[in-house]
């Protein structure tokens, strides 16, 4: 039976390396199953029961690992959140899954932050969680609702019980809960381990937030189930990436486009070390990156495809020497991969539908959502993404954009994945997003946001002349916007619809007074 708590390997070297200067913490898998074992018992002294959900607004750190996996230990539920949320956000979310307790950081409570009054306003109890030199305290502050329930029995996980809720943020729309049990967890790291060949010899520098699965599964789960080692600073710093990678002889890494690109525009190392692979995910990788990324860093870069609601990875480009290029998002790893029609009959190969994925790490449905579930299961149980896509004569997929950002230009539908592609091979863009903007005449017509290279004078009339050679007339971008900061997610993540809103929100003129 596979669970969390039978996957983490009892012994081994080095699980975890939290680079704190000049005295980084090594944790060993002895020394991580005997905190994880306290603070379960713990969590079971204070109240907290099966299916009992735990908010964790912890950043990444040592007590998060511990904090989360204890939690899933003890079969209830983690939700882990952004640290930075405001307190309305973190009032939607702790009360959306009714929280038992909220774990913050210490000295949260005497300062009242924003996690606390909405964990008060909710009745959860409330713990700042911290490592303090021996292993990780529960500070209780206030019991809230568990008062009067304390002294559970510890318990043994079971792989059908839901271990970890996360909200997808979506195109539109209020966020949906998509529970994920041990079953679909220590799938995608199998999955994830045999992609990639992780063995115990591997170490990864975590870049990606653990409140985010591509982090939690890809970045710290996936290398444990395979008892690599896991070094996790508290955020990404393009100045201490190198200093950490070098110094603690990590040999991989995982992360968004965005991370790669602020990658690629600092000083590299003098002496770039042995890389085996860079793995790019949850947003489009574009193929100037791409090729970008192997001659700065010497590695191959594989990229893959995820979801909240497949426990993160379901198709990524394999290990050389197998095939692997930019613009595709490779083969179903552990997965079935079918491109199916709105009725839900495969179309064929190489044809456009919706991208459609089966396996036993893929979600039963959202909480509390039947209409959801309703529309995005078929009736033999493959998962609709709600991206358009093909695949190709070998079975690599490519995403050609999400089925509800496509652009429909009077009956002509658009790609804005294809208008990144095309206007980031233009030497004066540092990046760019395409998105749908209202048009009296077609319906839709092309927005267009730019971040230009610093020192580059180009214009928007330049831009769209450059495109005018690269694509058909009716994909020429009607509005171009130049800005200095793109809008997004907590974890890198572009959203069209932050973009267009920001854009077209700076266009709007000002009311006179």
């Amino acid at each position: 039976m596979a669970t969390l708590s039978t996957t983490l390997p009892i012994t081994g070297g080095t699980a975890i390396i939290i680079p704190n200067k000049p005295n980084p913490l090594t944790i060993s898998y002895e020394q991580l199953n005997s905190h994880v074992s306290a603070f379960q018992r713990k969590l079971a002294q204070l109240g907290i029961a099966p299916q009992n959900a735990v908010s964790i607004a912890l950043p990444n750190s040592y007590e998060f690992i511990v904090a989360f996996l204890a939690a899933s230990w003890q079969r209830a539920i983690a939700a882990p959140l952004n640290p930075a949320y405001r307190q309305d956000e973190f009032e939607f979310y702790i009360d959306d899954l009714s929280s038992a307790l909220a774990l913050v950081p210490r000295d949260s409570f005497r300062n009242d932050g924003p996690a606390v009054r909405a964990a008060r306003n909710h009745k959860a109890a409330i713990a700042e969680c911290y490592w303090n030199g021996h292993e990780v305290a529960l500070d209780i502050k206030d019991q809230g609702k568990l008062s009067g329930k304390g002294d559970q029995a510890v318990q043994k996980a079971q792989q059908d019980d839901i271990a970890l809720v996360l909200h997808t943020s979506g195109t539109t729309g209020r966020p949906k809960a998509v529970p994920l049990t041990h079953r679909n967890l220590t799938r995608t790291m199998k999955n994830i381990q045999l992609t990639y060949k992780l063995a115990s010899e591997d170490r990864t520098l975590l870049v990606m937030p653990l409140f985010h699965v591509h982090g939690l599964l890809a970045g710290f789960l996936a290398p444990l189930f395979s008892k690599g080692s896991v070094i996790v600073p508290m955020r990404f710093s393009a100045s201490e990436f190198w200093d950490n990678f070098i110094t603690y002889k990590a040999n991989w890494y995982t992360a968004v486009p965005t991370i790669h690109q602020i990658l690629l525009r600092n000083p590299p190392p003098s002496k770039v070390p042995k890389i085996r692979f860079i793995r790019s995910c949850s947003s489009p990788l574009s193929p100037r990156t791409f090729h970008q990324l192997e001659k700065a860093f010497n590695a191959p870069v594989l990229e893959a495809y995820a979801m909240t609601e497949g426990a993160h990875q379901m198709t990524s480009n394999p290990l050389p020497p197998a095939k692997r290029f930019p613009g595709s998002v490779g083969l179903g790893q552990g997965v079935e991969v079918k491109i199916l029609d709105q009725k839900g009959v495969e179309v064929s190969q190489g044809s456009e539908a919706e991208i459609c994925v089966r396996g036993e790490n893929v979600t039963k449905g959202y909480l509390n959502n039947p209409e959801a579930n309703k529309t995005s299961f078929t009736k033999e149980g493959f998962f609709r993404t709600g991206d358009q896509g093909k695949q190709d004569e070998d079975g690599y997929v490519i995403i050609t954009g999400r089925i509800k950002e496509l652009i429909n230009k009077g009956g002509e539908k658009i790609s804005p994945v294809e208008i990144d592609n095309v206007i980031a091979q233009n030497p004066s863009v540092r990046e760019a997003v395409s998105f749908a903007i209202d048009d009296e005449m077609y319906g839709q017509d092309i927005g267009l946001a730019v971040i230009l290279k610093d020192g580059e004078k180009t214009t928007p009339d330049d831009l769209r002349k450059w495109i005018t050679t690269k694509v058909a007339k009716f994909k020429v971008p009607k509005q171009i916007f130049l800005t200095e900061n793109m809008p997004k997610t907590a974890t890198g993540k572009v959203q069209r619809r932050m973009v267009a809103e920001a854009m077209l929100k700076q266009q709007k003129p000002k009311a006179k007074l």
